[in-house]
């Protein structure tokens, strides 16, 4: 153990930027390998543990809770090795191929994940041939993409019950939702294929008619902006259910000075779900919302309630929409249904709301202007886009 602790500070010590491409594509996959063959010894090493209970030595019911106490791993990844460690005692050319780094640790837990005690015994009952599974199983993990093994491993699943019903895709849909201090959410959902397909394709659709030139996200940003876009349209379609006698919508509380103040205001905003924006995020979203006023009292108790104002009425909208027909922001061209009425000085500040004082921006692009960009009408109806530093924004190729 004290050799390998040493040679991975060695590897720690390289001057990474002193290797070709070549070299570093190398050392990534030998390291890769590396990490499978350490994640293999883990896991045969955590199954003899939990084989022998050696965690009570440490006063603790099971490996999984020491795992989690003293290793500091998540439930999810404790249960994960102690999973995938039951089920290679019955797949032997799965547990060498692991041993020998060729196969993944994820890969081994889509087996686990799928065959554990009751179906390797249920297999066994019906004559199933579990030796020739994990001779494929193998191939497939050392040899082919990852998702090749899920398809391999429901060859086993249909192997194992042919005749059985065909479930109710509904029961195995999940979907949760954690709000963390600062108002951001993240989330983990679960879908049957078919639904999972049509969410793909949903998301894909926004994706592909999104592509702005220049256009730097990762996939992961890309797909996050378009599951935000298709609530837009839905919420702006106002086809979506009654929420509490009034049709679902972004609410946003914040005390007047603030609205007005120019400065960022961080923290003084509240949302209709519990999170707490920045006074230049709300000014963003009054640019093309309603406006109710409520007077408050000492007590905390409304005094008075105003009506609602629309900043951009609809016939505004329409008037905005037939002149820009998309996003105005140099390189975009976001559909006009994916965008907001943007005041080109701000309401608050002044500026009227009008078609002279109006631009079209999607989601995105309307928070770039809010945060130092700037789009602009020529006089001769050209929209042009300027950077921060008051550099022009321009389409194709041209030498600054």
């Amino acid at each position: 153990m004290s050799e390998l602790m040493s040679a991975l500070a060695a590897l720690a010590a390289d001057d990474l930027h002193s290797l070709s491409d070549g070299q570093v594509l190398d050392r990534t996959a030998m390291l890769v390998q590396l990490v499978n063959r350490a994640s293999a010894e883990l896991t045969r090493t955590v199954r003899c543990a939990d084989t022998t209970q050696a965690a009570e030595r440490d006063g603790l019911k099971s490996m999984r809770s020491w795992l989690i106490g003293h290793a500091r791993l998540s439930p999810v990844e404790a249960s994960r090795i102690l999973r995938s460690g039951r089920a290679l005692e019955h797949f032997p050319a799965l547990a060498a191929g692991f041993a020998d780094g060729q196969v993944t640790a994820a890969q081994v837990n889509v087996v686990a994940e799928k065959v554990g005690e009751s179906e390797v015994a249920r297999a066994v009952e019906q004559g199933i041939d579990l030796a020739a599974f994990d001779q494929v199983w193998a191939l497939v993990a050392a040899e082919s993409p990852h998702q090749s093994l899920v398809a391999a491993v429901q060859a086993f699943e249909d192997a194992l019950d042919p005749d059985g019903p065909e479930p109710d895709p509904t029961e195995g849909r999940r979907l949760s939702i954690a709000k963390h201090a600062d108002g951001s959410v993240t989330g983990r959902f679960d879908l049957d294929a078919v639904g999972g397909e049509k969410v793909q394709a949903a998301i894909e659709s926004i994706v592909q008619a999104d592509r702005p030139q220049g256009d730097e996200r990762t996939r992961a940003q890309q797909n996050a902006d378009a599951l935000v876009q298709l609530c837009d349209n839905q919420l702006a379609s106002g086809d979506l259910p009654i929420l509490r006698t009034v049709k679902p919508h972004v609410v946003v509380g914040i005390d007047l000075d603030d609205l007005v103040d120019p400065a960022t205001g961080p923290g003084v905003a509240g949302m209709g779900f519990g999170a707490t924006i920045s006074a230049a995020r709300a000014r963003y979203l009054a640019c093309d919302g309603s406006i109710s006023r409520i007077v408050m009292g000492p007590d905390g108790v409304p005094l008075d309630l105003g009506r609602d104002h629309r900043v951009v009425t609809p016939g505004l909208r329409k008037a905005v929409e037939r002149r820009d027909q998309a996003c105005v922001f140099a390189g975009c061209g976001a559909p006009s249904w994916w965008c907001d009425v943007h005041h080109l000085i701000h309401w608050l500040h002044g500026g009227e709301t009008s078609l002279q004082n109006s631009a079209l921006l999607c989601e995105r692009h309307h928070t770039k202007v809010h945060h130092g960009f700037r789009v602009q009408r020529d006089p001769g109806g050209r929209w042009r886009t300027y950077r921060p530093d008051e550099t022009e924004i321009l389409i194709g190729l041209h030498i600054e």
